[in-house]
């Protein structure tokens, strides 16, 4: 590992550090910050990279960005996501790995820039468990479809099976005339495929909805085990209508980067001081948007094939989320020589676009939690084992008979609007209340130049504007729940309202904590919550940056 320590810095809350040497060992990084003021950095650049590139590029970027891309218009799709790319996604990337890198903190103790909005950072680390708690169980489902294809003859190529129906039909025998103009290919139950994820993977047809989840599933229970160990012993020392296309395209972007869930600001307080952050925030999300574009490219014609071989328009066969990776997918596969084969690479590829992610998840919430609570960084390997553990008990729910209807839920309201309401106040806490042009002499401190023009326009004005019109048109055009035929009963959509409320209530009631925490006049205690810690002095002074302080006799 590499140990640096930093020059001191003027205007810098970051402990004063300087160079020295240190044996090199096998492992990445050790995520320790000692107070002596040591801070330990990534072992090489390419560590780094790869690390935030495997967060970013995930599942989403194989089931969600294709059939977004269709359903919205195809090319038109591409037009609101670009745009959004450049003057939102990639902005907020670099904010995030600028913020994270300059102060060397996690999602919640970087906040001592602007104390008032560390609720944000409590906000993105609930939202980054949510998603780890049905992240494990899609990667567990990929693990046991990998332990299935490991036969002469995939288990989902014919019917004829226990877990059949009597009514599964052989595919040879499906063609558009055996569908009604309310059917298609992609919500048949009946296909040996799809029999074969819900009824002998899932068991969905022992659960009438979810009312009724049943025990959870022993098979599937022993793949999540096995994921939450990998994720453990990876982590235990360290890390080695056109308005709906406007609100799907922002929802992708920061879904598939990944900025909002704490994660890029974990990775980046671990870079050298000096590293080129924007250089990263420009190559990783270029790799991540080439990557999205790939996959439709691969998705596409293998639903174009299935679309031909049945003699249907491809709008019968395409389909986005579990249905396409553990359906569709996987019957085009059977359908090819050496179907074992590329099954299990198939399934490789998922488990580890997978377990790359949900790695990053949990960083997010073991940096950002023991970065604030010392005595979880002191015991580390403990806290590490205890937020596994508590995932692994939080997603047995969603390997019970009628876990997909949780599953469901929670890929709706764990981190769909409250993801984009993290990021609004995010932009707002750095470039309004810490202030743009302070926020960039800090990069010119890292980097030797300040961003440019259009970064700063970006971050300050923007950003903010696009991410609560976003925000809004996502909250008015929320619709009911459905799973496939099912839709979910109006206490369902509640509980899910409910699970995004509890993240983004952390965002005002931690204010309203920290004003009547602190001492002094209404003034004072405003300018206590705005003003960076290492700055309080200025503030019994009555000199605060944004406006002076009048002291009282």
């Amino acid at each position: 590992m590499n140990i640096q320590v930093l020059p001191e810095h003027k205007l810098s809350s970051v402990a004063p550090l300087k160079q020295c040497n240190v044996e090199k060992k096998e492992v990445e990084l050790i995520l320790v910050k000692d107070q002596n003021g040591v801070q330990e950095t990534w072992g090489k650049k390419i560590d780094f990279l790869l690390s935030v590139i495997g967060f970013a590029v995930d599942l989403a970027n194989v089931w969600r960005f294709p059939y977004l891309c269709y359903k919205n218009g195809g090319g038109a799709f591409l037009i609101p996501y670009i745009l959004f790319l450049v003057i939102a996604g990639m902005p907020l990337f670099y904010m995030e790995l600028a913020l994270g890198q300059y102060n060397r903190e996690g999602a919640a103790t970087v906040w001592k820039i602007c104390p008032v909005f560390k609720g944000v950072g409590y906000a993105v680390i609930v939202i980054a468990l949510y998603v780890g708690f049905y992240y494990n169980v899609i990667i567990a489902w990929s693990l046991y479809y990998l332990y299935s294809s490991m036969t002469a003859e995939l288990p989902w190529l014919k019917c004829g099976n226990s877990w059949n129906s009597i009514n599964c039909t052989d595919p040879q025998h499906i063609n558009a005339s055996f569908f009604d103009k309310n059917t298609s290919y992609a919500n048949n139950k009946f296909t040996p495929a799809s029999e074969y994820y819900e009824r002998g993977v899932l068991h969905l047809h022992e659960s009438k909805g979810i009312e009724d989840l049943g025990l959870p599933r022993l098979e599937l229970t022993l793949c999540l085990v096995v994921v939450v160990f990998i994720l453990y012993f990876s982590l235990w020392k360290g890390v080695k209508s056109s308005g709906k296309v406007w609100i799907d395209a922002a929802t992708q972007i920061f879904y598939s980067l990944g900025a909002g869930f704490g994660v890029l600001i974990a990775f980046s307080s671990y870079n050298k001081f000096d590293n080129n952050c924007y250089r990263d925030a420009i190559l990783t999300s270029a790799v991540n948007c080439i990557t999205s574009f790939v996959s439709g490219f691969a998705i596409f014609s293998v639903l174009g094939y299935m679309a031909q071989k049945y003699n249907m328009d491809i709008k019968a066969v395409a389909t986005d989320g579990p249905g396409l990776v553990f359906i569709i997918y996987p019957e085009a596969i059977s359908t090819l020589p050496g179907s074992t084969f590329w099954a299990i690479v198939f399934f490789i590829m998922l488990l580890t676009l997978g377990i790359d992610s949900s790695m990053g998840g949990m960083e997010a919430v073991i940096t950002g939690l023991s970065d604030d609570f010392k005595f979880l960084k002191r015991n580390r390997k403990l806290f590490t084992f205890a937020t596994a553990f508590g995932t692994f008990l939080m997603a047995l729910i969603c390997v019970t008979n009628g876990g997909i209807y949780v599953l469901t839920l929670l890929d709706k309201y764990a981190a769909g609007t409250s993801i984009l309401f993290a990021v609004l106040i995010e932009a707002i806490g750095v470039s309004w209340f810490y202030g743009v042009d302070r926020f960039s002499e800090d990069i010119e401190q890292m980097m030797g130049f300040k961003p440019g023009l259009y970064w700063r326009l970006c971050w300050k004005f923007v950003s903010p504007v696009f991410l609560l019109f976003v925000v809004i048109a996502s909250t008015v055009t929320s619709s009911g729940l459905k799973y496939g035929d099912y839709e979910f009963p109006n206490g369902a959509n509640l509980l899910g309202w409910g699970v995004a409320m509890s993240s983004m209530l952390f965002v005002p009631f931690y204010a309203i904590y920290k004003f009547f925490s602190v001492r002094g006049t209404f003034t004072e205690r405003i300018a206590y919550c705005i003003t960076p810690e290492h700055e309080y002095h200025k503030v019994a002074e009555g000199n605060v940056r944004q406006f002076k302080v009048r002291k009282t006799t």
